[in-house]
């Protein structure tokens, strides 16, 4: 696709008109929802509250757009989900700043955002199943394929809001299946953006983007018509999800919560690893389902490595992420800060020992300092709990039986890393850790082409690699005899 010109981008306004997208088309409602700047709790603008008959009408678009999808040619359609990508280039600096003003990230972290999202685009474009022939002879052929499954629903939360959609959008669109997207109504705007740039892109019903609360997804899971759920936010609303599908046995994707451990051994160079582990605890401020959230450090380097990540964290801003010099942004929603204020309470009523952070600054904006809080007790809220935050416990341990017993105690298994310059240990502690992922000496490296899933509580199913291609369709045998 050709990159846009600088006059075809200034007659498209980012910052306004913000509409659905259904059937190819401009979709308002009577009915809308704000969209708020967590950094100044100002409204940024107002959002379309979809209807049930709105919904309704996408899904039936979707239906209606399947059959000439799928039977398009497995080669224009990666073709035109690398055109997203192409799209979301062309217009990356305006996705950018649109993406701070609703999430609040600072540019890093939006730089990273919105380069993932191009690249998936362009590498799930390469991705397709193979046929298994089982067998084949004069008189007779097994081959087993993957054919796509229909309308697919994606929802999608506000951490990560684009590039969590593409995760969806990419090989959903790729398998042959078409889809209904709502984004979270905490981050809809870069969405909605997305779908008006991609109706000239895309057929018309291939990919429908509706916004709005609860109650649009609670409708869209239990559609009938809808074959799956691709949903990605808390375990909680996962559990709800899971529930609502079973109504016709849809197919269900969920990557949801977690409480990562990261284990740091007694070898690690302690300062180069404590500015790994900061921001391997407080990337997107600890807005992020694979943060790592409990940090267990031997006790033999415990005090230094204490010392030097919070030396390295007084380096760090934390500010409007608008602004030139801020490193780390506001929590995204005032639900979220609330939830974190409330957990800051009960760490300060448990007598735990901040060292450092822990006070609400006061003034406009969902800021929360970076948190360090000294080897509380293995079963208090801020370790047992996923905090979604900057608040982060270190915790201390010596024997390794014992290490590796504590992080596995919890619902959660999405992620965890292990640090040691020893390969051998940790490989062996990596091993046993039961989590979807386990990074060994890096963190939150991930690929296109890598399968990401959670054990336990954390999910059902994978997303991403030729594994989460499949996740979007079904197994169909064909046994041919020819001895007629």
């Amino acid at each position: 696709m050709a990159m846009a010109t600088q006059a075809e981008k200034a007659t498209f306004d980012f910052f306004s008109d913000y509409t659905m997208t259904i059937d190819g088309k401009s979709a308002t409602s009577t009915a809308t929802f704000e969209a708020f700047n967590p950094a100044t709790e100002e409204v940024i603008a107002s959002v379309p509250d979809a209807s049930r008959d709105q919904l309704d009408s996408a899904i039936a678009a979707a239906k209606s757009a399947f059959a000439g999808w799928s039977a398009r040619p497995i080669a224009e359609r990666q073709a035109l989900v690398a055109k997203i990508g192409d799209v979301i280039e062309a217009h990356a600096e305006d996705f950018m700043r649109l993406l701070t003003l609703e999430q609040g990230k600072a540019r890093a972290g939006a730089e990273w955002e919105i380069g993932g999202s191009v690249i998936w685009c362009r590498e799930i474009a390469t991705q397709s199943l193979a046929t298994h022939v089982a067998e084949k002879t004069e008189s007779r052929t097994v081959e087993t394929s993957r054919v796509p499954l229909g309308v697919v629903g994606g929802i999608t939360p506000w951490n990560f809001p684009v590039l969590l959609a593409v995760w969806k959008i990419a090989p959903a669109l790729v398998a042959g299946n078409t889809m209904v997207l709502k984004p979270s109504p905490w981050t809809p705007l870069c969405t909605l953006k997305l779908g008006e740039l991609l109706r000239d892109v895309l057929p018309a019903g291939v990919l429908n983007i509706v916004s709005g609360g609860n109650d649009l997804g609670a409708w869209l899971t239990q559609h009938p018509d809808v074959r799956k759920i691709s949903f990605t936010g808390s375990t909680a609303t996962g559990r709800k999800i899971m529930e609502s599908a079973a109504g016709n046995l849809k197919r269900i994707t969920l990557e949801l919560g977690g409480n990562d451990p990261a284990i740091v051994l007694p070898d690690v160079e302690v300062e180069k690893t404590a500015k790994e582990l900061f921001w391997a605890a407080f990337q997107n401020t600890s807005q992020f389902c694979v943060a790592a959230k409990r940090v267990y450090v031997h006790a033999d380097i415990y005090d230094s490595f204490a010392k030097a990540l919070v030396d390295y964290a007084k380096t760090v801003k934390v500010g409007d992420g608008s602004q030139q010099g801020t490193d780390l942004g506001p929590i995204q929603n005032k639900m979220q800060f609330e939830k974190l204020k409330n957990l800051l309470d009960d760490a300060r009523s448990a007598g735990l020992s901040f060292l450092l952070g822990g006070e609400i600054p006061e003034g406009k904006g969902y800021f929360v300092p970076v948190t360090i809080i000294d080897n509380p007790p293995e079963d208090s809220r801020v370790v047992v709990e996923e905090a979604f935050g900057p608040v982060l416990p270190l915790l201390k341990f010596d024997d390794i039986e014992d290490v590796v017993a504590r992080a596995n105690d919890t619902e959660y298994g999405l992620a965890a890393s292990v640090w040691g310059k020893d390969i051998d240990t940790a490989r062996r502690i990596a091993g046993r850790i039961e989590a979807g992922t386990v990074w060994i000496n890096e963190i939150h490296s991930f690929s296109p082409h890598v399968a990401f899933g959670g054990h336990k509580q954390s999910g059902i199913g994978i997303e991403n690699a030729l594994e989460g291609l499949a996740e979007y369709t079904n197994s169909q045998t064909i046994v041919t005899n020819r001895a007629v």
